[in-house]
């Protein structure tokens, strides 16, 4: 290896609130060690790398780093890009010819999978490139790391929006019912119980895609909050499944209730968005093949219309239904950082440089909780890249009620010091 090497750091997938933070770990880091030579953005991730398009990190004032700290979204820029295995070699030989030897890519289980594919080029290759796997995802579901950075703080502003929710349904009685992000796991979804201080208080139902669901279900569940408190407040997960297994508005299994309990009228607003999709090409995918669903309030509408459908003529015909998606403000929301995570997203970016730093190792960084409650601690370690990559994790049975539509204690255990202390609500 040389004397110095170059370092790169770049940024991918959906940016957070914090994301930046673990831009300036790195740098911070980078700047106490002298074989660490140019210390290079990425712009816009893999992308910004296949065109040979760095930004000079060193030149960086004090100022402006303290500015990027506090600042959410994706200062270097990011992409939802799936390098090829040719692409990967262009990296490759991006990274030789600009003596790059310290790599470091934010971001999640897709991110690490890339930086894996680029660490076995290298090593075939017999060229020394440490690189390394910094986590990031709202949807809190890497393998291995107890929780991702960016995931405290968009559960801190789900919980407070459904706080605010709550008491607006309160004020103004009815069904009101919000999607949260969440496609493969329902991590995201659980922090809405943060909301929640006593019994009563909403969110009264919540649903996962760790646990599929008839529609009839559901909505027996919303009838009967409806006439135990006279209103309800539902949290949904976007990737919600039916008992098919497959997506609430691509499943046959719901499609066929819908036919049965919610009459003619509301299968042809079905089979008129069928078709409005299959204008468009189909349910639009990212290029991971991920149906985007955060785009859209078609959920919400969907799921809100039938059970208006089926519940409206129980109850006089006067039933209050409204529905929303929060959607990407859950990313980077300004003024809503959970100090934990703020804390542990410049940490991860610090140790995964200390790691590189000493040997020719790669990996990913990942948070192991040593303690909770008032003794809630971590610490850091590194796996393997083949370990967190491509694979994603689920909320563990134990986080769930028996009924699938809430969260036990012990959720609200793990959930609490990621999260932080919520504003109380006003009682009279």
């Amino acid at each position: 290896m040389a004397d110095k090497g170059n370092l790169v750091v770049g940024q991918s997938g959906g940016p957070t609130a914090v994301i930046n933070r673990s831009v300036v770990g790195v740098i911070h880091e980078a700047l106490k060690h002298k074989a660490i030579g140019k210390i290079l953005g990425a712009h816009n991730g893999i992308k910004g790398i296949l065109q040979e398009d760095f930004i000079d990190l060193r030149a960086l004032s004090k100022d402006t780093l303290a500015r990027m700290m506090e600042a959410p979204g994706a200062a270097l820029g990011s992409c939802r890009f799936k390098p090829s295995q040719e692409d990967c070699e262009k990296v490759f030989e991006v990274f030789r010819k600009h003596n790059v030897h310290y790599f470091f890519y934010i971001g999640g289980n897709d991110s690490a999978l890339a930086a894996s594919i680029v660490n076995e080029i290298a090593r075939a290759r017999k060229f020394e490139l440490r690189i390394f796997h910094i986590p990031k995802t709202i949807d809190n579901d890497l393998l291995v790391t107890d929780h991702c950075p960016g995931f405290g703080s968009a559960g801190r502003y789900v919980a407070q929006a459904f706080l605010g929710n709550d008491l607006d349904n309160i004020a103004l009685p009815g069904i009101k019912i919000d999607i949260i992000m969440g496609r493969q796991a329902g991590w995201l979804t659980t922090t809405a119980a943060m909301a929640a201080e006593q019994e009563g208080d909403g969110p009264h139902l919540l649903y996962f895609p760790e646990r599929p669901k008839r529609l009839i279900d559901l909505i027996t569940d919303i009838e009967a909050v409806y006439k135990k408190y006279g209103r309800a407040l539902v949290g949904i997960s976007e990737g919600i499944l039916g008992p098919d297994g497959q997506e609430y508005v691509q499943s046959n299994a719901i499609r066929a209730e819908v036919e049965q309990l919610a009459g003619k009228v509301f299968v042809e607003w079905l089979d008129k968005f069928g078709e409005v999709m299959d204008a468009a090409g189909g349910a639009k995918k990212d290029a991971f093949g991920h149906i985007q669903l955060s785009g859209t309030g078609i959920l919400a509408d969907f799921i809100s219309m039938a059970v208006k459908a089926v519940l409206n003529p129980r109850f006089g015909n006067k039933l209050r239904v409204r529905a929303d998606t929060l959607g990407y403000a859950q990313r980077s929301f300004a003024g809503c950082v959970s100090e934990t995570d703020a804390r542990e997203a410049y940490e991860v970016g610090r140790e995964a440089v200390r790691y590189a730093m000493r040997g020719n190792i790669d990996g990913s960084v990942v948070i192991k909780r040593l303690g909770s409650g008032e003794n809630y601690a971590v610490e850091y370690n590194c796996v393997k890249l083949s370990k967190v990559a491509a694979g994603t994790k689920d909320v563990p049975a134990k986080f769930f009620n028996k009924a699938g539509n809430g969260v036990t204690q012990a959720c609200k255990n793990y959930l609490a010091p990621l999260i932080g202390p919520l504003p109380k609500r006003p009682r009279l």
